[in-house]
């Protein structure tokens, strides 16, 4: 059974940084894509960025420039940076894995907080 652990959320004042990370347990197809999606309260849930098994990387248009994804394949892991954070990107943000063709994991979400 597959499991996505995620860290690295909290209060950040405006024009901060932060790192977030997704640690995958379990059996992890070849063919796959992990990524971080957010949700707003009100809003519904949107992409913030994604990448493939073999590194090719997707963005959101709402942090775009802002935000970098990486993965440490032998780790399972991918790790999410943001910058330069609004207040408008307050929100749970929440890990996600395409696992194989039709198989998905969400994570449990993980605050972040942006101060004015």
């Amino acid at each position: 059974q597959v499991q996505l652990t995620e860290s690295g959320g909290g209060l950040v004042q405006t024009g901060g940084a932060l790192s977030l990370s997704c640690a995958a347990s379990g059996r992890i197809a070849s063919l796959h894509v992990m990524g971080w999606y957010r949700q707003n309260v009100g809003k519904e849930r949107e992409l913030v960025a994604t990448i493939t098994a073999v590194g090719v990387k997707k963005y959101g248009e709402s942090l775009k420039g802002r935000a970098t994804i990486s993965r440490d394949t032998a780790k399972k892991t991918v790790t999410l940076q943001l910058s330069s954070l609004e207040p408008e990107d307050t929100g749970i943000y929440y890990c996600h894995l395409m696992n194989g063709a039709d198989a998905e994991n969400w994570g449990q979400g993980t605050q972040v907080t942006v101060s004015s």
